[in-house]
């Protein structure tokens, strides 16, 4: 085969064959219309599932899995009982963390990053702490590795809260450094 001359229209039609990509894409947004007007606006209680997860013990409030009208983001209610902690992990979307009961606080490992023609990762040894307290909000950077810890003598309950966009974006990176103390698979 020759290669055709920048200046040839017909350049510009070479390919691979037919498909109907933009037509199957119609289609489908049709169908997803129609299947979020059945989904959950409201999510009761008694439809958030509990889960004895590697991070701890989760009560999911919103997850892509519950069928809800929410398409962005997945938030779950975890709890620590007196000096308990979670596991510690690290994933690249940023989380938010709104602190319902109890005291406590969160070590986070900083990252460190270069881009050459892969990633080069590096977490600090020594870990920053944040206490905190009912009501406050904490905010965990992406990819900082970050533990919770609830103190003595008080149980603990917080919400937190990702973005499902980075996964999308295909960066679904989490990585579980340290499992919950009881966890069992």
């Amino acid at each position: 085969m020759t290669l055709k001359s920048i200046d040839d229209p017909e350049r510009a039609r070479l390919g691979a064959g037919e498909v109907d990509f933009y037509a199957e894409a119609l289609k489908a947004s049709e169908r997803f219309r129609s299947d979020y007007d059945g989904r959950m606006h409201v999510v009761p209680s008694e439809a958030m599932p509990y889960e004895n997860s590697p991070d701890g013990l989760i009560k999911h409030v919103i997850n892509e899995r519950m069928d809800t009208t929410e398409c962005c983001v997945d938030a779950y209610m975890q709890f620590l009982k007196p000096g308990q902690k979670s596991g510690k992990h690290r994933h690249l979307s940023e989380e938010i963390v709104f602190v319902l009961e109890g005291t406590g606080y969160d070590l986070h490992w900083d990252v460190k990053f270069e881009c050459f023609d892969t990633f080069e990762w590096e977490w600090e040894t020594e870990p920053k702490r944040y206490d905190w307290k009912p009501g406050d909000f904490v905010y965990i950077p992406p990819y900082c590795a970050h533990q919770h810890f609830a103190n003595p003598g008080n149980e603990a309950r917080f919400l937190c809260i990702n973005s499902r966009i980075v996964k999308a974006m295909g960066l679904d990176w989490w990585d579980q450094l340290e499992v919950a103390e009881g966890y069992k698979k």
